[in-house]
């Protein structure tokens, strides 16, 4: 097991998104699922307490603590996307399982947290050595929001 492990705090929903997440990406899977022993501020012994699992081959920790602490966006997990069928795959189950889109290829899922769908074209377009061909696929990407590979492509090489 990796020593450092993100954990996602969960509104006692750790079970249906840890089954979620294991859809979303290859090379992820449910390790345990962890039960109290003891009552806790967010639940009595006996219930889920956290869910261990590998999301593309990190190991992540689902901690149901309740409604305490809400996501945000200032964490998010970037899926690096190889092409648009991928990218729209991922979009378009992240969104339409009860998520919402926002700007620039983010989004968030149905219990908050933000994912960024990020094609490597995008990275490699934005990054060019070539200012101006980074500067229009920049410009281009800021209007979307789920990424058109095509689309920045066209603006950079304009």
């Amino acid at each position: 097991m990796q020593k450092i492990i993100t954990t996602i705090w969960s509104n006692h929903t750790a079970e249906e998104q840890a089954a979620f997440y294991e859809s979303l990406l290859s090379d992820s899977r449910i390790e345990q699922v962890n039960r109290s022993p003891v009552e806790t501020p967010s639940g009595p012994a006996g219930q889920v307490l956290t869910v261990i699992m590998t999301i593309a081959g990190q190991c992540f920790c689902l901690l149901n603590g309740g409604p305490i602490f809400p996501q945000t966006e200032a964490v998010s997990f970037m899926i690096l996307t190889e092409d648009q069928e991928e990218t729209d795959r991922l979009w378009n189950t992240i969104v339409g399982d009860g998520g919402q889109e926002s700007a620039c290829g983010w989004c968030k899922d149905k219990w908050g947290v933000s994912w960024q769908v990020t094609p490597r074209r995008l990275l490699e377009l934005t990054t060019d050595p070539d200012t101006q061909k980074a500067k229009r696929a920049m410009e281009s990407m800021m209007t979307m929001r789920k990424i058109d590979i095509a689309e920045i492509e066209r603006a950079a090489a304009a």
